[in-house]
This record gives C-alpha cells, structure tokens and sequence, in this order.
C-alpha cells in the first residue's frame, strides 16, 4: 500500500458518534424514530420506523438524524453490527438508545466512502460488542476505535462516487419495482374489491376503460354471502379453482450451495410477493408432486407466532432460478384447475388482498408455531368475475411482474459488481488514477 494512505480510528473522523435515546413512543403524529428493524441489508427501511412525542420527551438536536449519517446496531445477537447509510431523509428522524449514529465529518473523510468501509466492515463492527448471550452490547467508545484506511481525500471522493453510482442504480430499480407492484395492487383493489367501475356506471359516470372491458361491469351490486358484489358475478369456493399440494420435507443436511432451487418460507415476503435473496439449493430426494416451475403460485402455510404477517401470503415463481424447482414443506404450491378462469396473477393477488387474506391466515392454528391447512385455502369462499376482466387484469399483471423480474436480474449483476469492486477500491488494491479528473468527469 502506498504511504499516502493512513490507518486512523473512526472516532477520529467523526462529528459525532453516539446512541440514540429512549423514545416516548405513540402512535401518530411526532417524530420518526429508526429502530434496529430500520437497518438491513445495508439500507435505511423507514417503513418499519415508529415515532416518538418529541414535545413530552425532547431529541437533543445532535440526535436528529442528517444525510449521509451512518447507523450501526448496537445491541443483540443476530442485529448487533448491521449497517445502513441514510442516503434520503424523507421527514425528520431520530434513532432509539439500540441504535449509534456515526456522523462523518466532511473535512476528514468523505461521507459516503466512509459508509462504504462501515458496511464491508461488518463483521469487525460485531466482533467489538461485549456481553453474554442475548445481552451483547457495542459501546461507542469501541465503535469509536475500530481501525479504518484512507486514502486521500479526493480519492476516497472517487472511490465513493463509483460504488454510489451502482447502489443508486440498485435503489432506483427497487423503487421502480416497488412503484410497478403498488399499481398492480391498486387496480385488482379497484376492479375486484372496491368495484370502481360499477360504482361509476351506477351513477351514470364514465369508466374510462377499453370498449372491450367495460360492459364487463355491470351498473348494480347485488348482496351475496360476501356483502355487495358486481350483479352476475359468482361466489365460490376456492376448491372450485385450484389443487394444493404441500412442498417437500426436508433436513439440514440436504442444503447447498448447489442443488436444485428451494423454494421455501423464506422465499415469500411477508405482505405476499417473491423474495429472491430467500432461495436455497437442495440436494436430497423428491417426488414429482414437489415441483414447482416459473409463473406457479406458492404460499406460505407456516409462521412462527400468531401475527399473521407471512401465513396465507403468496408469491409467483420467478424465471430468475431456471425452469425447475421444488418447493418446501413450508409452501403450498396451487395448481389451477381445468376449466377455471383463474389465471396465476390473478390468483397471487386475490390472495394477497386484505379481505381474502383475513379469511385465509384465519383459519391458522397452532400454539408456538402457526399451521396453516389445506383446507383453509380450499374452503375460502371467493369472488368470481368474468373470464375476459381475469385475462385482462392477469396480462396487466404479468407484464408487471415481468419488468419487475428484469429489474431484479439487473440489480444483482449491479450488486456483484460493487461488492467485487468494494473491498478492493477500500484496501488500495484497485487504485483510481487521476481521482480528480475522475470526478471532474462525473461532474460534468
């Protein structure tokens, strides 16, 4: 390593290192309030934050969260050590007394190339925490000592640009991914739930859909078993439309690094939808009816506890894995029935819908562990609209699903690339030459 680049201590280029403090917490209103939840897999997750009633118990203003800080973990054992950078601030934000706020200062280091080295330093960030099992703790004081490399600063200027470009890239197609889903999920709400274009015929409004779809709609609800549902429509039992078959039971000894892809509990987030960093690889024996191919529908019959966060949720199989699979005893795998209009889009969303959910997930039981029977997919009384609104919402769908696969592809291609450059360009085994000229370039 060249002399120009020094080993310091990260207490020495921070503006301010410390924990957040214990939060009154309420449930509307106030300030957001960042918990461990918040930090993983290197990013900053505001959706599961909770807030705080800044009033009763003020924030010490250094405790308000800024861009660019970097928040590390500091207690637990499984948490302990997780990084993140807060690369947007959406509102005002602080962090409870589990989480440290590192704030880099921009005169001694370049804040995104220092979250850079905090995240590929995970494993020395837990390796400092102290405590018996279960009460492991990090101290700021041995955060603040934990042994880092610069280089100079233009250089770690170039060398944050680079890996930031990638993880931007990253961010904006989950974003994108997450935008395509949430208009996927509004217009099955609108079609099949809230019946949008009924409500607007019956007051004599325009539906603004095709010519070709809306005399699918009828201008009247009529009450059935299931409140009011569009006139003509059926209400039948999901038995009507689909086979279940539960995944292959499996042990330990039969996970790899190579194998054929396992899909199991945690392939499907909770919420419903494929979660690809989820796959295993499994090596044992199986029987045919544990297959499973791109497009098929999963869900989850399994969960640890009552909350119902996961149970009953589903998820299609992506091309991403290959055409074959299998899936988990954990995992239901739904087959549609000859003759039934369903189509799998269609079917992954009526079953991730709040109400089907609901009926679904309720008839789970169990006491430590939440078991989710046949039964209580095949007894589930459903709404059934006419086969050209299924087809047609089910073309929208995988079209959706389709883009949101590719983005995904991209992504980790994007994602190999920056954490195969990460703990090079941070070691000053891959140099960037002329690190101004560089950035006089990006700037341009």
């Amino acid at each position: 390593m060249e002399l120009e680049w020094q080993e310091t201590q990260l207490q020495r280029v921070t503006a301010f290192l410390n924990r957040g403090a214990a939060p009154a917490y309420i449930e509307a209103g106030g300030m957001l309030v960042l918990n461990q939840k918040c930090v993983r897999d290197h990013r900053v997750d505001f959706s599961s934050a909770r807030r705080t009633d800044s009033e009763r118990k003020p924030v010490a203003p250094e405790r308000h969260v800024r861009r660019w800080d970097i928040l590390v973990n500091s207690t637990g054992v499984g948490t302990l050590g997780r990084v993140a950078q807060v690369t947007q601030l959406p509102e005002q934000a602080t962090v409870d007394s589990h989480v440290t706020i590192v704030r880099p200062d921009p005169n001694k280091v370049d804040p995104r190339f220092l979250g850079f080295v905090l995240c590929a330093s995970e494993p020395d960030v837990e390796a400092l925490g102290e405590g018996s099992t279960g009460q492991t703790e990090l101290s700021r004081v041995r955060l603040g000592s934990l042994s880092i490399q610069l280089p100079p600063l233009k250089e770690q200027e170039a060398i944050g640009s680079i890996l930031a470009n990638l993880s931007d890239k990253i961010e904006l197609n989950r974003q994108a991914s997450a935008t395509l889903n949430a208009i996927t999920c509004a217009l099955f709400d609108s079609w099949f739930v809230s019946f949008d274009p009924v409500r607007s015929k019956a007051v004599g409004e325009d539906t603004a859909l095709p010519a070709n779809l809306a005399p699918l709609f009828p201008n009247r609800l009529v009450k059935t078993t299931l409140g009011f549902i569009p006139e003509g429509w059926a209400v039948e039992p999901l038995s009507e439309h689909i086979e279940v078959t539960k995944g292959v039971s499996y042990q330990g000894d039969g996970l790899g690094d190579q194998g054929i892809p396992l899909h199991n509990l945690n392939s499907i987030y909770e919420g419903g939808g494929y979660k690809y960093e989820g796959i295993k690889f499994y090596t044992e024996d199986y029987r045919p009816r544990h297959v499973v191919r791109p497009g098929d529908v999963i869900v989850a019959n399994t969960e640890q506890g009552h909350d119902r966060l996961l149970i009953g949720y589903a998820a299609i199989v992506p091309k991403l894995f290959g055409e074959f699979g299998i899936a988990s005893h954990h995992i239901f795998r739904l087959t549609i029935k000859a003759g039934s209009p369903f189509r799998p889009a269609f079917l992954c969303a009526m079953l991730n819908s709040r109400r089907m959910h609901d009926v679904v997930s309720g008839y789970a039981n169990g006491t430590t562990v939440n078991m989710l029977p046949e039964d209580g997919l095949k007894m589930t009384p459903a709404i059934v609209p006419p086969p050209g609104l299924i087809e047609a919402f089910d073309a929208v769908a995988r079209n959706s699903e389709q883009r949101r696969e590719e983005m995904v592809a991209e992504s980790r291609i994007l994602a190999a690339m920056r954490d195969g450059l990460l703990p090079k360009l941070i070691s000053g085994e891959l140099r960037v030459p002329n690190p101004e000229t560089f950035l006089s370039r990006v700037r341009a």
